[in-house]
């Protein structure tokens, strides 16, 4: 069930996001705020769950919180396509993060409880994939829309307002449904913890070491990795593509991305974190294939980001809540985005600006980030192992 409103709220703003690297171009934009902008989305998608987790954990509110994160989102895209000013335009871009910022640590632990019956790798990436299918689907409106209004914006982004309503109506007939989801997950959880004393819940310093070392390597790696509206940028700016055409490349990345999670889900319960090595061997080869020139290149390279993005959104999030116990989680899922949120304002600014300057710059950099983050990897895997 969440997934399905999770696929609702996709088609609402990924469609959106198919298209906020034109938008913001075709409002004077250059490659550098568009990477700037994009980033600090994703910054504040992830950096103010630092607020969000907390105060999920302290106050029980996780319906709630989830209730109004999707409502920040499904009302601020419709306003995009007339934003009018480049202004507007970004500070709508960010507040629609912003609702992601504040609905995600809740929802995530309203569904690691549902995963403990599951498998937290399958149980992650079925909602993934079933997110994926709304992430597709909404690109190819927005592609619709454009090309029966001639590339206008405004229709194309106002439509989505329907799903967005579907989005509110199903999530109060779920909280309905299943008011205590915990009801799940037995007392003792996959991190093989006692219950957390209130004194304990929602407190930083109360995560577990393993946390911050994961955490570490998921930063690296984030921080070297380019967003969509940055490669977006690319395709039509260099002609590479055309304006109508790049939310159909988006919607490709989030089959792409869909497909992923269910495959390192499934490796996940199965091998453990081993399967995350995938991670920044992807991001280290999306910009070699995405900056060309080459149409088929550039949609291939696009198509690995997508499956990258697969991962982050399943198998990053499944083995936080294997590390961390359930009264920490949303805490935990809070700081972790906050983590990754950093890595990503890093990630669309770095790879912006090194755009402007010198492609291979950026792919050299980008590699060496990414062997970074192998590192990493391979000490949170050895800390694991002993304990």
């Amino acid at each position: 069930m969440f997934g399905i409103v999770s696929l609702l709220a996709d088609v609402v703003y990924e469609g959106a996001r198919s298209i906020t690297g034109p938008l913001l171009a075709s409002l004077g934009a250059s490659a550098l705020v568009v990477g700037v902008v994009t980033g600090a989305g994703e910054a504040a998608a992830l950096v103010l769950r630092l607020v969000s987790g907390p105060l999920a954990d302290r106050s029980g509110r996780f319906w709630e919180l989830a209730t109004a994160g999707y409502a920040l989102t499904v009302l601020t895209v419709p306003f995009l396509g007339v934003a009018g000013a480049l202004g507007v335009a970004c500070a709508l871009v960010i507040a629609e993060r912003a609702g992601k910022a504040i609905r995600s640590p809740a929802k995530d632990t309203l569904l690691s409880h549902a995963t403990a019956a599951t498998g937290r790798g399958r149980g992650f990436a079925v909602h993934e994939a079933l997110d994926q299918v709304g992430a597709v689907t909404g690109p190819l409106a927005v592609a619709g829309m454009l090309a029966l209004t001639g590339d206008r914006y405004g229709p194309s982004l106002l439509v989505l307002a329907l799903p967005g309503l579907a989005t509110l109506v199903l999530l109060v007939r779920l909280q309905r449904t299943v008011p205590n989801p915990a009801a799940y997950e037995p007392a003792s959880d996959g991190a093989g913890a006692k219950p957390v004393p209130f004194s304990q819940v929602g407190r930083v310093s109360a995560l577990p070491r393993r946390f911050w070392v994961y955490a570490a390597f998921t930063a690296a790696t984030m921080s070297g990795f380019a967003t969509f509206g940055v490669i977006s940028f690319h395709l039509v700016h260099r002609h590479v593509l055309g304006a109508a055409a790049v939310p159909l490349v988006y919607a490709g990345t989030m089959a792409a991305g869909g497909l992923a999670s269910l495959a390192t889900g499934w490796w996940y319960d199965r091998s453990g974190p081993a399967v995350l090595t995938v991670l920044p061997v992807l991001a280290a080869l999306v910009p070699v294939l995405a900056f060309t020139r080459q149409p088929a290149f550039a949609v291939l390279g696009a198509l690995l980001w997508g499956a990258a993005t697969g991962v982050q959104e399943s198998t990053l999030r499944a083995t936080v809540a294997d590390l961390v116990p359930s009264g920490r989680r949303a805490t935990a899922y809070g700081v972790f985005a906050a983590v990754v949120g950093g890595g990503a304002f890093v990630g669309g600014a770095l790879t912006g600006a090194l755009y402007t300057v010198s492609v291979p710059a950026l792919l050299v950099t980008v590699a060496v980030i990414q062997a970074g983050a192998l590192v990493l990897l391979a000490a949170t895997r050895r800390r694991g192992a002993d304990g």
